[in-house]
């Protein structure tokens, strides 16, 4: 068997143990997230956080009041991370470190609290334990549990009748902390330590190689970050090089391991969905949906980067620059093709140095919304409101007043859905367009941060805004983009790209919520068969992906073609 077919026996054995792991995986943990959201009951300690904080676990928000906590509690999280970084000299466990400066602490805050974790430094040279622990590893529980809270507001929006509430995000929030998040992430660094991902607080330590010259070991608590940084689909690595570094990903299987983990939760909601609904068909529909998404650009990735043009790519069986020796190809590709499909953002290769088309493959991915399966929380509302333009478009062919699980979409929930889906493009457009517009800021990219330039540097800059208005945080790492401009750009477009989307959100959950049921009758569009599956990749591919065509063929598409 030649060397690029043995890599596509590879590709077939680890996509397929991935499809079986998540395929249970979506059947228990979305079961037992349905419970954990329906539950009347508190836990004790539950009860306790409520009291403290003065919220009561028995009464409902409006959507507003809903709206408002989600951005209270961020905008809180915000300051502190920022103060955290800003007084590190003074923190325990600091290292020696010096604190960051203003525009980096400021892009680093909103980073890691939008979900993003974009890092514009190497984290093991900038930031010591205590505020990657205290700071960082905390925001990465608690961001997450805002994504689910959130798609679980806009699913209750569809279950309840004549309703003036959505649920109560302080309950929503703890319940996904304590009961969803911290139990699987406690597993899950065991099990990455036993695998052999460091877990210490040794510091840096200098050793002579056997060569005779020194070397510098970067140690940490890198395990339980690492396991919550997949689980909630953060990606921030605890070392610069992210998931490609040894101490964070050793081996074959632990590469897969985390693969899983970032991809658990989002497939595991429409389950949570479909079971909180009463009809666990439509949440079929809807895994089935992201499924396709996943399946068809992992193939693509791998063809774009096993079958790389090139002298070089081809004595090699493919292209092998920027990728791990312990990895190879096709385990890259699943892990890029995953990352870049959710909101996690880790790396074990550099997206910078795929090929032309593997590289617009990732960038794709992103654009699409993140849908597929998204984000942890952001990928089910995200689908939920493509779903609500789909049979919109559907109702406009056979003239009917559009439905949606029983509820009526009128010119409300559409002027909501649409602003949902123009606000992330108009992001991505926005600081792009600026970034090479505005002579300064231009001329400041080509001095300093485009490494590459003429058209890959195009690229490097549009996936820059294209990951931080996704709430993605993986980068083309030639760009150096601890710069003022690209801080504090990035860090408004990461800031606006979580929080604008959550608002159309929670308004159109409260619309729904209001509503009652209507009947099913002969002309109502059965939204569990798959020719809604089909209608609903249409919309996506129409509405997300296509969205950027002309922007995609002015760098990688621009590059493969040359």
């Amino acid at each position: 068997m030649t060397p690029v077919g043995t890599e596509w026996v590879l590709f077939a054995a680890q996509l397929i143990t991935l499809i079986v792991l998540l395929g249970l995986g979506h059947v228990l943990l979305g079961d037992y997230m349905a419970r954990v959201y329906t539950d009347p009951k508190h836990l004790k300690l539950e009860r306790g956080f409520y009291r403290v904080i003065g919220a009561s676990g028995d009464a409902e928000q409006s959507w507003g009041a809903y709206l408002r906590s989600v951005l209270a509690f961020s905008a809180v999280g915000v300051l502190v991370v920022y103060l955290f970084q800003r007084i590190q000299t003074w923190l325990p466990m600091s290292l020696g470190l010096s604190q960051p400066s203003e525009p980096l602490s400021f892009n680093t805050a909103i980073s890691f609290v939008t979900n993003t974790n974009w890092q514009s430094y190497s984290p093991e040279t900038t930031l010591g334990y205590t505020v990657q622990m205290l700071a960082l590893a905390v925001q990465n529980f608690v961001s997450a549990a805002v994504g689910i809270a959130v798609a679980i507001a806009l699913v209750r929006g569809f279950m309840y009748r004549r309703s003036g509430t959505i649920g109560n995000f302080w309950v929503d929030l703890t319940r996904g902390i304590l009961r969803i998040l911290l139990p699987i992430s406690v597993v899950a660094a065991v099990i990455l330590i036993a695998g052999g991902v460091i877990q210490n607080f040794a510091g840096f330590q200098h050793v002579t190689t056997i060569t005779g010259s020194t070397a510098t070991i970067p140690g940490g608590p890198v395990a339980s970050q690492e396991a919550i940084k997949e689980l909630g689909t953060n990606g921030g690595g605890f070392f610069n090089a992210n998931s490609a570094h040894p101490f964070e990903n050793p081996t074959a299987w632990t590469n897969l391991f985390e693969i899983f983990l970032f991809l658990l939760i989002p497939f595991a909601l429409p389950r949570t969905f479909g079971r909180m609904l009463g009809d666990r068909r439509q949440g079929v529909a809807i895994v089935a949906t992201m499924a396709i998404f996943w399946v068809t650009s992992n193939l693509l990735l791998a063809w774009a980067e096993l079958s790389a043009h090139g002298t070089a790519p081809q004595l090699a069986g493919g292209a092998m620059e920027g990728k791990e020796d312990r990895f190879g190809i096709v385990a890259s590709t699943i892990f890029g093709s995953s990352t870049t499909l959710t909101s996690t953002g880790a790396v074990n290769s550099m997206h910078d140095s795929y090929t032309a088309l593997g590289g617009a493959v990732t960038l794709t991915d992103m654009m699409l919304g993140e849908v597929a399966p998204g984000g942890v929380g952001a990928g089910l509302y995200g689908i939920l409101m493509l779903a609500v333009i789909a049979v919109f478009v559907a109702g406009l062919m056979v003239g009917r007043t559009p439905e949606y699980l029983g509820k009526k979409i009128g010119p409300r929930e559409m002027k909501l859905a649409s602003l949902y889906i123009l606000a992330t493009p108009t992001l991505v457009l926005l600081g792009t367009g600026l970034s090479f517009a505005i002579p300064a800021v231009r001329a400041e990219l080509e001095k300093t941060s485009i490494w590459n330039p003429g058209l890959h540097g195009f690229s490097e800059v549009l996936y820059a805004f294209t990951s931080a208005a996704n709430n993605n945080g993986s980068a083309f790492a030639g760009l150096t983009a601890n710069t003022v401009w690209l801080n504090t750009a990035l860090g408004v477009v990461m800031f606006l790209g979580r929080f604008l989307p959550i608002v159309f959100v929670l308004a159109l959950a409260g619309s729904l919520a209001q509503q009652d049921k209507v009947p099913v009758t002969a002309g109502t569009l059965p939204t569990h068969r798959p020719l809604f599956v089909g209608l609903l990749i249409g919309t996506t591919l129409l509405v997300s992906a296509l969205t950027y065509f002309p922007v995609l063929a002015l760098g990688p598409l621009a590059e493969g073609l040359k």
